[in-house]
């Protein structure tokens, strides 16, 4: 019972923080400065190959997978903002990423299948609901 708890937890936490740093990598392209506390872009700008740059590269013609690949690769490319949101939202990759945030909270939720219900199960809930809470 202890392992089968234990694995949960792991679990648990595995989902729960796919789903805060997918979250995170969505808001780094649909929020602004003073909401997120950092620029829109700034992953692309450090070069940082997050969900919703790698599904618009893999589903878009060559010439605009070839102007992610060169932006992730040079970080830095704020002039590449802009045709690169573009892409995402013309390839879907931020629907994509938001839908992949709430599958990883279900899948947290569902991995404390084994826990009794009582207060500590509804609080792990409740955080799990809170790391997607800012997709709203």
């Amino acid at each position: 019972e202890h392992a089968e708890i234990e694995q949960a937890a792991a679990d648990y936490g595995r989902y729960l923080g796919n789903a805060f740093q997918l979250v995170d990598d969505l808001l780094d392209y649909t929020s602004d400065a003073e909401t997120m506390g950092k620029d829109a872009g700034d992953d692309l700008a450090e070069g940082k190959p997050t969900l919703p740059l790698l599904y618009a590269m893999w589903n878009t013609d060559a010439e605009n997978a070839a102007l992610i690949r060169s932006a992730i690769e040079e970080g830095g490319r704020r002039d590449a903002l802009e045709p690169i949101l573009a892409v995402m939202h013309s390839t879907g990759a931020l629907e994509y990423t938001r839908n992949k945030a709430l599958e990883q909270r279900d899948l947290a939720v569902a991995a404390l299948a084994p826990f009794p219900a009582n207060e500590h199960k509804e609080a792990l809930i409740a955080i799990a609901n809170l790391a997607v809470e800012r997709l709203a």
